[in-house]
């Protein structure tokens, strides 16, 4: 036998939970799971339930989904007894997790839309709180976490739905087991292996097993771990390494009155992790307050309204000092935010700091946000003077060492002066591996190679006025990053930064690029943001980055110049009024508080994809976090903390088609780049940290070009596939193909004829690709489960953007223009494009007929995409119509369907399909004409519909 299969794998899981303390119990019908409920329920309370009294208690659990039942989870209930005495009734023991009663059972089944019979489940108190589902060893993970993605729709919402207090999934195969927290919103990019202390991964799942699963461990995940999202109306639940930051100052504050910093890479989810530090602290009876500094103003904001997400009752802002003292003295306030600049004047103007020296004997804990910040020195000082039983801790992507420090007074002060020892550490080269954050992709382009006499290396020694700020420099930039853009961005699925050197420059970065786009050269959205003051080259280029805001607001540390005076407000003034034109905006920069408004507006267009380009010097370089951000043009010095804190904009993790963050440099940053990965990692992470140069990417391709060949030589032999399991091994290969092509597609130089294959036959492929994508789709009316179900197909790897309805209509146009033995060419061309891309292939019969039937009628080529819009309604209104007569709907209700998934993004329940027929089915076909009705709604939507305003 070459495999361990699946029944040996969960009888082990199973005689191990027992050996670590879980209770084994049988359990394999729903009344077997109430009967069990009920015992554990009065063995934890101590007391013991009538029927009624019971039923009371079941219909209490009944109630909500996923998101509300783990707040009924964590509450009590009032039962009102039988003889009108009122107990309250615990679900779990949150404050002694250990004191909780732990069982494992196996094989439960449950009737849904299906019958599904789960693999191990860990019940705490009788609940279902922990569901590990396994599959055999050579099976991809991803099957079992999508076998749990059915579950969540065809039976664990059933009958009393106990099922959906489920806290923590876990999925194995033996040899890799991740864990996740449940959630309507599930995506496996978001399962997370668990690790020890130095973050080494436990993948196997017997060690796993040993240390996640052991009673008191998982409790106290589930108690203290899982946080729920009260703004997404979803659980979460901290990843390894997090868990041990929270540990590490929880225990240094019980043990210990010294210091500490977390030093957590960039885009690690910080957030969260600081949050969940504070709440714990909060409930630590010696702890007078919590308070969370940040160093800006909309940072503030910004942790507010996180801090709140997690948890709304858990904090306020304070808008000003005043408020920041007044909250101070609170006794119903135990976890504050603030920036440094109003802790400073709290403690320093005497008019606050009378107020608040009732708390300096106090004991407060200090967590700083960013704590790798210059300008915590100063501040630093003053609260350790002024608090006498104070504790500081720090979190930090890119702590401040000897190497990259900033002399102040001929004192290098470091992450290790301020806050002492680093209690934990999970550096970049960590999260890229755990595939938290992706690589960089660096490619450095040399404005001067054609010049005579001027190399790369020499660049830093030309006079700086000469070259930087030369109108054939700047503008032969700004051409190459239009030429470039599309290829970077997927075609604007993504967006980019462009950071500069200094105000002066981004002014004529920024004119440039709005006399090309008013020339017609490119179609790019633009925006900019600065503050008043100069921005000097950074000619040291130390890695500070310093913070711009507006110059009245005492948002920094180092003063600001008077707003009158401000060399650069008419041009920003301008910029804003074009913001304005093209976003219908009302923004101005005429004070602090419109500037901010400002600010956050341009932060929340980034991130929704309506600004192409922003153009930078410092602010948002620190900070911001946009997963829909993923190219970085550079042409400014950076280096160590600025130069990582800065590419990190580019390399949060969304989806398929992001496979690493962009940066493209135009000054030389090779050895800046080289010594900050070895300053932030260690010197042999360069490989770990950026993706293979495009050599090795295309030896890659090729190689997978071989697996592919020797799967499926020639297209059609993809039609001669046997059996499932081989075209599983197909789409497998391909997938890897799409993968590479995806990561060579962003760089400037690609091209097929590098490659082996050829660029007809990859979208060759790719129709086969998709054509199997289609069967299994359509395939949905049979019992058994297929092998191919569980493969993610990864379609957005295949959706290009710039592939659109309105491109198909220009070619349409051409085709019509071209002479006759040319035009069977451009036609198979047009349906090949169709065929091969994933958005359009179910329009093909309609297009195909189209340029058949009416595309030789028409008589003037301007009239093409007319003509096709009257062809498209008429086809759409007889789909509609046909769809209305062969399933009995009532037309103006099925209508209403398609308009409220439109408007909504729902589609409509069981029930409110059943009320659109003409006839109400029987419960015995009730479901499975559903079923057949919702799809045939989606698919038409998809056809008729989608795309079809582009």
């Amino acid at each position: 036998m070459t495999t361990q299969p699946e029944q040996v794998l969960e009888n082990n899981l199973v005689s191990q939970l027992i050996a670590l303390g879980h209770k084994p119990i049988t359990i394999k019908t729903e009344d077997d799971l109430l009967s069990n409920l009920k015992t554990q329920l009065e063995k934890h309370n101590k007391t013991t339930f009538t029927t009624p009294e019971f039923n009371r208690i079941l219909l209490h659990l009944s109630k909500g989904n996923v998101f509300d039942k783990a707040k009924t989870l964590r509450d009590k209930y009032v039962l009102q007894k039988d003889n009108g005495d009122k107990a309250y009734i615990e679900f779990i023991n949150q404050d002694f997790w250990c004191q909780n009663q732990f069982q494992v059972t196996n094989q439960v089944t449950i009737n849904g839309k299906r019958e599904n019979r789960y693999d191990v489940t860990v019940l705490i108190n009788g609940l279902p709180l922990v569901q590990i589902e396994l599959k055999r060893r050579g099976i991809e993970l991803k099957e079992a976490f999508n076998q749990i993605q059915r579950y969540q729709k065809e039976s664990f919402a059933f009958n009393n739905a106990l099922f959906n207090y489920v806290q923590i999934f876990v999925i194995s195969n033996g040899v890799d087991t991740k864990y996740y927290a449940n959630s309507q919103k599930q995506s496996f990019k978001f399962t997370s292996f668990w690790s020890d202390e130095k973050n080494k991964k436990i993948t196997q799942l017997e060690p796993f097993a040993n240390i996640f699963l052991e009673p008191c461990h998982i409790a106290k995940m589930i108690t203290k771990y899982v946080v729920l999202h009260e703004s997404d109306k979803t659980l979460m639940v901290l990843r390894p390494y997090q868990f041990y930051a929270v540990e590490s100052i929880i225990d240094r504050v019980k043990n210990s009155d010294k210091n500490g910093y977390i030093w957590h890479t960039t885009g690690s989810g910080k957030t969260l992790t600081s949050f969940k530090a504070s709440q714990i602290l909060t409930h630590n009876p010696k702890i007078k307050k919590v308070v969370f500094v940040v160093d800006r103003q909309d940072l503030d904001d910004q942790t507010v309204r996180e801090f709140q997400a997690f948890d709304k009752e858990s904090i306020d802002g304070t808008e000003d000092t005043k408020t920041l003292v007044k909250q101070f003295l609170d006794n119903s306030r135990p976890l504050l935010v603030t920036t440094i600049q109003k802790l400073n004047s709290a403690i320093s103007k005497a008019k606050f700091k009378k107020q608040i020296e009732a708390l300096k004997d106090e004991k407060i804990v200090f967590i700083f946000d960013e704590c790798h910040r210059s300008q915590f020195g100063d501040t630093h000082r003053r609260i350790v003077n002024f608090f006498t039983n104070h504790q500081l801790f720090g979190f930090t992507g890119t702590p401040i060492f000897v190497k990259n420090a900033i002399s102040k007074k001929s004192i290098k002060q470091t992450t290790a002066n301020l806050f002492h020892e680093c209690l934990h550490q999970y550096v970049i080269t960590d999260a890229i591996r755990d595939e938290n954050v992706l690589k960089f992709s660096i490619e450095y382009y040399n404005v001067f190679k054609n010049k005579e006499g001027i190399e790369d290396v020499k660049v830093e020694d030309i006079n700086k006025q000469e070259v930087y700020e030369s109108n054939e420099y700047l503008n032969s930039i700004t051409n190459y990053i239009i030429a470039n853009h599309n290829r970077k961005t997927h075609h604007r699925a993504f967006t980019a930064m462009f950071c500069v050197s200094s105000v002066d420059i981004l002014i004529k970065y920024y004119e440039l690029l709005k006399a090309k786009k008013e020339a017609g050269e490119h179609r790019l959205n633009i925006a900019t943001i600065f503050s008043y003051a100069p921005n000097p080259e950074d000619k040291e280029a130390t890695g500070e980055i310093p913070e711009e805001d507006f110059p009245d607001q005492p948002m920094a540390a180092e003063p600001r110049a008077a707003y009158g005076i401000m060399p650069h407000k008419d041009k920003l003034d301008e910029y804003i009024t074009d913001y304005n034109l093209q976003f219908g905006s009302k923004h101005s920069a005429k004070d602090g508080k419109t500037f901010l408004s400002y600010k956050k507006d341009i932060s929340q267009r980034v991130k929704n994809k309506q600004i192409d380009i922003l153009l930078v010097v410092n602010m948002f370089l620190t900070g911001f976090d946009s997963k829909t951000l993923n190219t970085l043009y550079v042409d400014k010095n950076l280096n160590y903390h600025g130069l990582i804190q800065a590419y990190s904009r580019t390399n949060r993790i969304l989806n398929e088609k992001k496979s690493q963050g962009n940066i493209l440099a135009f000054r030389n940053l090779k050895q800046n780049t080289d010594d900050a990965i070895a300053l932030f990692s260690d010197k042999n992470a360069q490989e770990t940290i950026v993706i293979a140069p495009y050599e090795e990417q295309i030896k890659k391709f090729n190689e997978a070009y071989k697996v592919l060949m020797s799967i499926a030589p020639t297209v059609d032999s993809v039609n001669d596939l046997v059996t499932e399991n081989d075209e599983l091994e197909f789409a497998k290969a391909f997938r890897e193909i799409m993968r590479l092509k995806n990561i060579l597609s962003s760089f400037v130089e690609f091209t097929f004829d590098d490659t082996y294959m050829k660029d007809q036959e990859f979208a060759d492929y790719t129709s086969k690709y998709l054509d199997l994508y289609d069967k299994i789709k359509t395939n949905s009316q049979k019992e058994s489960v297929s092998i191919l179900d569980e493969i993610d197909f990864e379609l957005e790897l295949i959706h290009r953007d710039e592939i659109n309805v309105a491109y198909i209509m220009k070619l349409l146009a051409k085709l019509k223009d071209a002479k006759p033995k040319d035009q069977a060419k451009q036609k198979k061309q047009i349906i090949d494009l169709i065929a091969g891309e994933s958005e359009l292939r179910s329009k093909r019969v309609l297009i195909e007929k189209f340029i058949q039937n009416n595309l030789p009628k028409i008589t003037d080529n301007d009239n093409v995409e007319d003509e096709f819009k009257t062809y498209w309604k008429e086809e759409t209104k007889n789909a509609l119509a046909e769809l209305s007569t062969t399933e009995a709907l009532k037309q103006e209700k099925l209508e209403n369907i398609i308009n409220d998934f439109l408007f909504t993004g729902r589609m409509a329940t069981e029930d409110e399909v059943i009320a659109a027929l003409e006839k109400r089915p029987s419960v015995l076909h009730r479901e499975s004409i559903s079923t057949r009705v919702t799809q045939k709604i989606k698919d038409f939507i998809q056809t008729f519909i989608n795309g079809m305003d582009n």
